[in-house]
């Protein structure tokens, strides 16, 4: 690790953090994606591209704060028809709620990681969640620009953001599971 570099780390009650100050969250080297399941049975992924986003990092990490938005339109599943689907009225509704957006309210020590409460805003529904957060560590990228990269998961219930849409199987259950997995990956580099 380079020296300055290691300047941009810090210890904190035994923990290993950013330093203090703004990261702006690289969008071509991020992702937040979601698994749902299919059929009952099936894993589904499928990812939106982070349109912007920057993390404050406090002088006391529980005072720090998160800020990211999702571009919807950018939805990726693998299939066509289902992206399209997917940004239709049925699911996300594109046209008139072009973002998904995180903010975060409070974040505090767990394990060896962080729990990182917030509210989560999908076509215009806010609600609370609470995301498994993770510093994974800072380095230098071959031209020498320092990167940290941070590491996020929760599981939401679709239907309390208005994301209902459906279909019952013959045999019982339904076509898409109302439990959906995130996990969001992010790599952001130091204001200045």
């Amino acid at each position: 690790m380079a020296t300055e570099t290691l300047e941009l780390v810090r210890t904190v009650d035994g923990r290993q953090v950013p330093a203090r100050g703004t990261w702006t969250i690289d969008p071509t080297h991020s992702q937040a994606e979601f698994i749902a399941r299919h059929l009952m049975v099936t894993k589904v992924r499928g990812g939106f591209d982070i349109s912007s986003g920057s993390i404050v990092v406090a002088d006391d990490p529980t005072d720090s704060t998160l800020d990211v938005v999702l571009d919807v339109a950018s939805v990726s599943s693998g299939t066509a028809d289902r992206d399209a689907h997917l940004t239709s009225a049925d699911f996300f509704d594109v046209e008139s709620f072009p973002e998904i957006r995180f903010r975060s309210t409070s974040v505090e020590p767990s394990g060896s990681a962080w729990k990182l409460r917030g509210d989560l805003t999908i076509k215009d529904i806010t609600k609370p969640v609470v995301l498994d957060f993770e510093f994974l560590g800072l380095i230098n990228d071959p031209w020498g620009n320092p990167k940290a990269a941070f590491s996020a998961s929760t599981e939401i219930e679709r239907e309390d953001w208005g994301l209902t849409w459906n279909v019952a199987l013959e045999g019982g259950g339904m076509l898409v599971s109302k439990l959906i997995k995130i996990e969001i990956e992010v790599q952001a580099s130091p204001e200045g």
